[in-house]
């Protein structure tokens, strides 16, 4: 099968069909065949997504933010090296000491890094000699779960399901950095030429919310990150969330009735970062001889007013409620109408901006070492996101993941719906 068609396949997959998420922690007997199995359905998954890419390609960094696909490619195998290998294999020689520089990213504790800014410089390793590191790794991950008793894997399968985790973040973002570096560039190159958006489901009106206070955040169900917890009341206002999404036409409206060029509608920051920036219609959009147009993972096409806005940052979610007379949903409005099954098109389309910070949920401690800086530290002048987008891995989305950007990025494909607090 062709790699595109292989990651049009993934993002497509009905639930359970493939070999992820791995069987629960609290699983007795411990299946390791099927970890084996996860393991190596996900690091798999980051190879295919690679595999349209040329060499160059995957040496590209085309802003700060972003990261080259061959950088994704080994820093997710550092992460399992690092947290796993190191500590729980024993007798286990580093396949090279220089990598461990180049390709930890934020982890303070682990040691010193390249900063991040300069990661399209490391030409070396080559993109295959990077294969030749991930295939070293992956066969002693192998032998570490084949080997390891009963009572050493309760140590280490907790480490193995997060990075396997970790590596699905990164396949978002291996395929969202690239679009944001192919956008760049004049010829419009497609990632993958048949790729299509997905139709939303047609959802409409509004979906009520009841004042009242409700659990919020993590159930005990299945893995989470340390944000998702602790579980916690949260008070609820009441009101309305929209069943469905914003869509491009829309945000046509928005625009022709000069949305970006109020700055009533806008936070200070927000209209500072608009005109900085020369922000005039969302991310990748271009005006064309016939409308409007967009940079796509299929290449330039025609905008499709039906489908949901995407590549939008916080400050223009704000800006566009505010022009609507509605509201941003808090994150916790998000959480109980998900989990009502009241948004239709939660998962699989654009991560949806909220009104709500992203900080800690009350009691929330971080876990002890290195990986104790996954989450926690980012704790300030972020929001969070809900939902899950098209690039997101099939079997990574849950109700609870809290997803955070800064208010200014829109390379992600994120989004809106709308809500209204009842006062």
């Amino acid at each position: 099968m062709a790699a595109t068609a292989a990651f049009r396949e993934t993002l497509e997959a009905e639930p359970g069909r493939s070999a992820f998420p791995p069987p629960p922690l609290s699983a007795r007997p411990v299946d390791r065949a099927a970890w084996i199995a996860a393991f190596h359905h996900v690091r798999d998954e980051t190879e295919r997504r690679a595999g349209p890419l040329s060499p160059e390609d995957q040496q590209v960094q085309s802003m700060a933010d972003a990261s080259p696909t061959k950088w994704h490619r080994a820093h997710t195998t550092w992460f399992f090296e690092q947290f796993l290998l190191r500590e729980h294999l024993p007798g286990y020689a580093i396949y090279d000491e220089r990598l461990h520089y180049l390709f930890n990213s934020y982890y303070v504790a682990a040691g010193p890094r390249q900063p991040r800014i300069l990661r399209g410089l490391i030409t070396r390793p080559t993109a295959d000699e990077v294969a030749a590191y991930r295939a070293h790794v992956d066969r002693s991950v192998d032998a570490l779960l084949s080997q390891a008793s009963a009572s050493a894997l309760e140590a280490v399968l907790p480490v193995l399901e997060i990075g396997l985790y970790h590596e699905q973040q990164h396949q978002e973002l291996l395929v969202t950095d690239i679009l944001h570096a192919f956008a760049q560039n004049p010829l419009g190159p497609a990632y993958d030429a048949d790729w299509r958006f997905p139709q939303a489901q047609g959802a409409t009106g509004r979906t009520d919310l009841r004042r009242g206070i409700a659990l919020i955040g993590h159930d005990g169900e299945g893995f989470s990150f340390d944000n998702e917890s602790p579980r916690h009341d949260a008070l609820i206002q009441g009101g309305t969330i929209d069943r469905a999404l914003v869509t491009n036409a829309q945000w046509l409206e928005f625009m022709a009735d000069g949305g970006y060029a109020r700055p009533e509608l806008w936070l200070s920051d927000g209209w500072i970062a608009a005109q900085a920036e020369g922000w005039q219609a969302p991310g990748y959009w271009r005006e064309a001889d016939h409308g409007w147009a967009s940079m796509t993972l299929a290449g330039i096409r025609p905008v499709d007013p039906a489908l949901p806005v995407t590549h939008i940052s916080y400050y223009e979610a704000d800006a566009y409620a505010r022009w609507a007379g509605r509201d941003l949903p808090t994150e916790f409005e998000w959480e109980v109408a998900a989990r009502a099954g009241d948004l239709p098109d939660a998962f699989g389309l654009v991560w949806q901006w909220t009104r709500s910070a992203y900080t800690a949920y009350p009691g929330y401690r971080p876990v002890d070492g290195a990986l104790g800086e996954y989450n926690g530290k980012f704790m300030s002048n972020q929001f969070v996101l809900r939902g899950s987008s098209v690039a997101t891995p099939q079997g990574h989305a849950r109700v609870g993941y809290r997803n955070f950007f800064y208010p200014h990025q829109r390379w992600q494909f994120t989004g809106l719906r709308l809500s209204d607090a009842r006062s």
